[in-house]
């Protein structure tokens, strides 16, 4: 078996087996998969570990020995399931609250080196994208607008979506443990005690999301707060008729079920039928952010997702087991979907780009520009119009969010940065360094893009 890495202990024509651990900051999971053909995969085993990793981190901002010495426990206990296996690849993900603590290298690096696991710390961006595929790969999202929601112990992951494109993403500090610890240590939480867990959540809201781009149809939740809410419905409904991952829920069930759990103590909590005994103290602060969430999104439907963001990673290494044409062709036809699902007209960009790249040919030596310019110069061309899939007026703004977020094939992160940009440009106001995505560019990154920019205006 490899950690993060590839072999091939039971003869190349066996199915693949791969592994994926996921290190919240409420509990530790493991699942184990068997490659199927046709890209899927079939799931083997799924195991869980509540070690409460995020416990002390919004008081003290490190993680506790306790729940460090728990993690290494439960991290053992999943290599050892997974060498069971015999699983050809095995990747640890870890999240907000290893990325946020002080001492979160130090528990990797012990990890490594008593474990010999490797763990990937991914940033609040990875986190929500590999959520995202997981919705993309489980739901039709093709002609909706959505919200995605990875509800965890210490953040809330949110991504907006149309017709299968990301256009926001945004990480917020609400997770379930983090505000039980803040907000929540009454034994019953009425009237006045629930009220600054309310404002705390709005606050947090409106700070990192601000004015929508548009209002989703659905919102699609995944994290251990909403399979427990759709089993807790289920069991007082009596409904066998539908699991736990396919539930729909009417933001009127989740304000019912919270203002039940409110009213309750602690043990009367741990014995609600469907309810996990270990989420009992922290799923009245995880139904507050579905609800709050909810109320800002001005959605009414919930649609429960029981995988999320490690069902995601297998995703992604499945399509990196995959054969890969890297030709220039099959880059061009990817990039010409991309258009058309936009809603775009693909003969007005190529038109657009044709003319483009004719003035850069004549300008780009007095310039001081690359000859590859030429080509993110084409693709800021080709996408300048996506946006359109959001919004007419401000559909520039929109072009460089779809873009930014559209992992084309073959085109390196920092190059996207700079055609969304010029893409971004091409209409409306000039680049300023007071625009957050121009500013983080470095001087000889801005002067490209005003160059290109100013080509393709």
């Amino acid at each position: 078996m490899a950690n993060d890495t590839m072999s091939e202990p039971n003869g190349a024509s066996a199915p693949k087996r791969l592994a994926v651990i996921d290190i919240g900051s409420n509990s530790v999971r493991l699942v184990v998969v068997e490659v199927c053909p046709g890209a899927d995969f079939r799931i083997l085993d799924d195991e869980r570990e509540s070690t409460r990793l995020a416990s002390s981190l919004s008081t003290t901002g490190k993680l506790s020995a306790k729940s460090i010495d728990a993690t290494l426990e439960a991290l053992r206990q999943f290599q050892r399931i997974a060498e069971g296996f015999q699983v050809h690849r095995l990747k640890a993900i870890a999240t907000c609250a290893v990325r946020e603590a002080k001492n979160g290298e130090h528990f990797c690096r012990r990890a490594l080196q008593e474990i010999g696991l490797k763990i990937d710390v991914i940033d609040a961006v990875e986190e929500a994208q590999y959520a995202f595929l997981s919705v993309k790969k489980s739901f039709d999202i093709s002609d909706t607008n959505i919200a995605i929601a990875d509800i965890g112990g210490a953040s809330t992951e949110i991504v907006l979506a149309s017709a299968g494109h990301v256009e926001e993403i945004y990480g917020t500090a609400l997770g379930a443990v983090r505000l039980t610890e803040s907000y929540c240590s009454k034994p019953r939480l009425l009237d006045d005690g629930y009220k600054p867990l309310i404002k705390a959540i709005d606050r947090e809201l409106k700070r990192c999301i601000g004015k929508l781009p548009f209002h989703p149809q659905v919102l699609y939740g995944s994290g251990g707060t909403l399979t427990n809410l759709a089993a807790m419905l289920r069991a007082a409904r009596g409904d066998e008729s539908q699991p736990d991952w396919g539930y729909r829920i009417a933001r009127a069930d989740v304000r019912h079920q919270l203002d039940l759990l409110q009213k309750m103590s602690l043990k009367q909590r741990r014995g609600v039928d469907g309810l996990n005994s270990d989420r009992a103290d922290i799923i009245i602060a995880g139904l507050a952010i579905v609800d709050r969430l909810m109320r800002y999104l001005k959605v009414n439907i919930l649609q429960v997702h029981n995988r999320g963001v490690r069902d995601g990673v297998i995703w992604k290494i499945i399509e990196h087991l995959q054969p890969k044409s890297s030709s220039a062709e099959d880059q061009e036809l990817a990039i010409e979907r991309f258009i058309v699902s936009c809603g775009a007209d693909l003969a007005h960009a190529r038109q657009v780009a044709s003319i483009a790249s004719m003035i850069f040919e004549q300008l780009y030596r007095e310039f001081d520009l690359r000859q590859r310019d030429s080509f993110l110069l084409q693709l800021a061309a080709m996408l300048q119009d996506v946006g359109y899939l959001i919004n007419y007026d401000r559909h520039h703004k929109h072009s460089y969010q779809l873009i930014i977020n559209s992992q084309l094939p073959g085109i390196p992160r920092h190059e996207l940065e700079l055609v969304a940009n010029v893409a971004r440009y091409h209409r409306g106001a000039k680049p300023k360094r007071k625009h957050a995505t121009f500013a983080k560019l470095d001087r000889d990154d801005q002067r490209r893009v005003r160059q290109l920019a100013g080509i393709l205006r």
